[in-house]
């Protein structure tokens, strides 16, 4: 046994008589290892870019927030009152009446 793992470690299984078998696993596992670590990058990155994307998602909709609260107080009649009131319009004194139209049926 103890011949065994010193062949081994000295490589002799690379230069023996059936080392193109040897050669071929080498160059596999080469490759699959290259594909694996390859393949964990690229997982990685998406994993970095969705997390990008939704640290984008939140602020758009804080934005989309602010922006829907600022519309609603800008709606407000006392905001519009107040806007209109430097061009020279004024609200109305009198309420409005309602009209009504009659239509003659033949």
């Amino acid at each position: 046994m103890r011949k065994g793992i010193i062949d081994i470690l000295k490589g002799k299984f690379l230069v023996s008589g059936d080392a193109p078998k040897n050669w071929l696993f080498i160059i596999f596992a080469s490759v699959l290892a290259t594909i694996m670590i390859a393949s964990s990058h690229s997982a990685d990155k998406k994993v970095h870019q969705v997390a990008a994307l939704n640290e984008q998602v939140k602020e758009l909709k804080n934005e989309f927030v602010d922006m829907r609260s600022d519309l609603q107080r800008l709606k407000l009649e006392s905001t519009i009152t107040t806007n209109v009131m430097v061009e020279g319009l004024f609200p109305s004194e009198v309420p409005p009446r309602k009209i009504k139209v009659k239509t003659n049926k033949k």
